[in-house]
């Protein structure tokens, strides 16, 4: 007994020694892969090397090649984009993840690729999917994978507005809602100018923190816009006109809270506003 007992402990030893010898070299392909382009190198991994690896070591090898990338990101990128070949490797693993990646190295790798989508190729469909794996922590602000109301919203109207570029308006809307959602929650609106006499009353300290202040807030303003415009055209592409009439109307009225807006958008809002209601049934509200 004692006999069988060792031949099997060499027998496991053996198999341990070689998943990791095999780990090693694998490991060492793909750095090396990366560092010169070797795109079949990467492929042959990626697609029946890795087979003889566990699930967990899998994950390890994915994370490995996502931190590796993102890292060489400068020369790697956006030349790797161009490749089938390593979109496929791409996609199995982000597919093959870790619950944490060092430095949510995965969520920076789908912003390069959701970025090289639009700026490039105008995927806007594959942009948003993309996208919409994004890895989003709401609680735990010690998380690598933690994002503000503000950021997570940006990620749900992006993704909302590239969906809308090739009318998809039932995916654009359920992630303009989730969006919307999250304004709600986190009771972020509209906050109107201060007075400039106002802010230079204050000390240098109360500068600074002014200047910061007002920068956040021009950037929620023309995250709401953003928001509610993509909002408006959902509604009106869904023949929903009163509300998108209201929504158009809110835009037409955005001077009283930024001047980000031009004058002659403005009124392009106005007009669209003017046009839903014309279109939508008489009613009491129609008439307001």
């Amino acid at each position: 007994q004692s006999r069988i007992c060792l031949l099997h402990y060499l027998a496991f030893t053996s198999v341990s020694t070689n998943n990791n010898t095999t780990m090693e070299a694998l490991t060492q392909t793909v750095s090396t892969a990366i560092r010169t382009s070797d795109y079949p190198a990467l492929s042959l991994v990626f697609t029946s090397q890795w087979q003889s690896l566990g699930q967990g070591e899998q994950r390890t090898l994915a994370a490995h090649f996502i931190k590796s990338a993102v890292a060489a990101s400068s020369t790697f990128f956006p030349a790797a984009f161009q490749s089938q070949t390593i979109l496929s490797v791409i996609t199995a693993t982000l597919d093959h993840l870790p619950p944490i990646v060092e430095g949510a190295a995965d969520n920076t790798l789908r912003q390069l690729l959701f970025e090289y989508k639009v700026n490039e190729e105008d995927d806007y469909s594959t942009a948003a999917r993309i996208l919409s794996g994004v890895r989003m922590e709401t609680t735990d602000t010690s998380s690598v994978y933690y994002m503000s109301p503000i950021e997570r919203c940006d990620v749900f109207v992006k993704v909302a507005e590239c969906y809308l570029e090739e009318d998809l308006t039932v995916e654009a809307e359920g992630a303009v809602t989730k969006a919307g959602t999250i304004i709600e929650n986190s009771g972020i609106t509209f906050v109107k100018n201060e007075d400039d006499d106002e802010n230079n009353n204050n000390g240098d300290d109360d500068d600074g923190n002014n200047k910061k202040k007002n920068k956040t807030d021009e950037q929620t303003m023309t995250l709401l816009l953003r928001y509610k415009s993509t909002y408006a055209r959902i509604l009106d592409a869904n023949r929903k006109f009163l509300p998108a009439a209201t929504k158009y109307h809110d835009l037409s009225t955005a001077y009283l809270y930024t001047d980000a807006i031009e004058e002659d958008d403005l009124l392009v809002m106005l007009g669209k506003a003017i046009t839903c209601a014309i279109l939508s049934p008489n009613s009491a509200q129609r008439q307001r």
